[in-house]
């Protein structure tokens, strides 16, 4: 049996929702994507442009993280949860996924929006090793748990 992974960033606390009933539905590890520096309201305030959001991408700037997963050696499967912001990831996952060498690791993107899906396209680029890339999808924030599960089993 696979071994798993729910890896996920939240600023407001929906993506961390949907992660957390994810990693119920299939017994999956748990790990948040932390920024170094915590964002404010005022940092994703996407609207203006000289929020932090905004200078970091279009400043295509890294964003350090706070913490790395110890045993992430040990992880078949990895699921990456994210808010979606321009049709894409924020750059922390950019950071995220140049963090780790996924050889050999099954990647499954998940992110939460009211409406943007995201671009596959774009992540794939960012994937550092021989990963297989085996599913990007949109969730809304009420996503049951059914459903969830429904799709990791596609997947594991």
């Amino acid at each position: 049996m696979s071994r798993c992974l729910v890896a996920y960033f939240s600023v407001s606390g929906v993506t961390a929702g949907v992660a957390e009933k994810l990693a119920a539905e299939t017994g999956a590890g748990l790990f948040e994507i932390r920024p170094v520096v915590p964002y404010t309201e005022k940092d994703v305030r996407w609207t203006n442009p000289t929020a932090r959001c905004n200078k970091e991408k279009f400043g295509r700037k890294e964003v350090p993280i706070a913490d790395t997963i110890e045993d992430f050696d040990s992880f078949d499967v990895i699921f990456i949860g994210f808010p979606v912001w321009y049709y894409s990831c924020p750059n922390i996952i950019a950071t995220f996924l140049k963090s780790y060498d996924f050889t050999g690791k099954k990647l499954a993107f998940f992110a939460t929006s009211g409406g943007s899906d995201i671009a596959p396209e774009k992540l794939r680029p960012l994937i550092s090793g021989d990963a297989t890339f085996a599913a990007a999808k949109r969730f809304a924030q009420d996503v049951s748990a059914d459903k969830l599960r429904q799709w990791a089993q596609g997947i594991i």
